[in-house]
């Protein structure tokens, strides 16, 4: 099978986009709204030598795709990519606050809630062969959040979709991170093999193929070390604490494997000016802001933005972009434009998806592209 063609909508600097092209797909149109993160897009794609998209950037706002402005020529673009014999998806995961359970839970109605219902207006207009929708588990486990994200799931059935979706916590595919998120998947109907007819898709799309992680072999802090004694530049060995098994899931291994203390992002934190950095315990991530990272366990949801600070487990400062980028499982030769600001930084990263979970998602639904339809 051809690489299957991925328009890519709210992307950050990448890190679900990159998941997706490592699992075989081709990303031939890139939308991203804040520049700072469109800029760290290209130089990432630049240094890890991906060609550019072949329908181009856009810094529009996904609204002016939907007006029909033929100076965009985005429905253009999407027909083209069709003509190509190949199958043609949109993938996207609107900005959450409005829906995140400790975010601004204005829902449907936010500035950012409103762009998950355009969103799937644009997947109703453009008709792809199939598309990824991605969000927070606010949408799945709030009472008026779950009513929204259905109704948009009617939507999209009756527009010709057969739909599957799971709330999955990432750190079930290797990344070391307590990270629900909602994925929903659809194609067109036509796309599904005559022999599946009348089958439900969650009955034939395979989520668990690819999961390395039995999820209640790992959660709940009884399995992992509590907390200790704040000693800066301290040494430990994993061996006290964890399993060899547990130890891929856990910060200090993945601090190691991407050698975040010589990564091109390791300067890249923001200048200590507490006490607090000297003396909140190791594994102490209790409260809202200033939680320390335990070396030994893995890290709660990678969240810099609104105030909440992440310490580094053995050093008086909060945790490196590279550290960041480490916990969100990027490979090592990913990082960030040393022009770019430590608030962009943060707030990109933040906003990812780990990448482990990107690529496993990716090949899940390569397979089923592959096999079923």
């Amino acid at each position: 099978m051809n690489k299957p063609i991925l328009f890519s909508f709210f992307s950050g600097s990448g890190f679900l986009d990159l998941g997706f092209e490592n699992a075989g797909f081709e990303v031939a149109f890139v939308n991203e709204f804040h520049p700072p993160f469109l800029d760290a897009y290209k130089f990432t794609r630049a240094n890890m030598k991906h060609k550019a998209p072949i329908y181009g950037y856009s810094l529009n706002s996904i609204e002016d795709f939907l007006s029909g402005n033929e100076g965009l020529n985005f429905s253009s673009k999407v027909k083209d990519a069709k003509s190509s014999g190949r199958l043609v998806g949109f993938v996207g995961g609107p900005p959450c606050p409005d829906f995140s359970v400790g975010g601004k839970n204005k829902g449907s109605e936010g500035d950012n809630g409103k762009l998950t219902r355009t969103y799937v207006d644009l997947i109703v207009k453009d008709q792809p062969d199939y598309f990824i929708f991605e969000n927070v588990k606010g949408l799945w486990r709030t009472k008026r959040h779950r009513e929204f994200y259905d109704s948009m799931k009617l939507m999209l059935e009756n527009s010709g979709y057969e739909l599957t979706d799971r709330l999955t916590n990432c750190i079930e595919y290797g990344a070391p991170q307590d990270r629900d998120r909602i994925f929903l998947f659809g194609i067109k109907r036509e796309h599904i093999s005559d022999k599946f007819n009348g089958t439900k898709l969650s009955t034939i799309f395979d989520w668990n193929k690819y999961i390395k992680v039995d999820l209640n072999s790992v959660m709940g802090k009884d399995k992992w070390p509590l907390i200790q004694p704040f000693v800066e530049d301290s040494i430990t060995d994993f061996s006290d604490y964890i399993t060899a098994k547990q130890k891929k899931l856990s910060i200090q291994y993945w601090f190691d494997k991407n050698d975040v203390l010589n990564h091109p992002n390791a300067s890249h934190y923001f200048q200590p000016k507490s006490d607090k950095f000297k003396i909140i315990m190791e594994g102490d991530d209790s409260k809202k802001s200033f939680k320390r990272l335990h070396r030994w366990r893995y890290s709660p949801t990678a969240a810099y933005g609104n105030n909440e600070v992440h310490l580094h487990p053995y050093k008086a400062r909060r945790i490196s972009a590279a550290e960041a980028l480490a916990i969100q499982s990027l490979p090592a030769d990913f990082y960030l434009p040393a022009t770019m600001t430590l608030s962009n930084m943060f707030k990109t990263i933040g906003n990812g998806v780990p990448y482990l979970a990107a690529k496993g998602l990716a090949e899940t639904i390569k397979d089923f592209l592959n096999k079923n339809s």
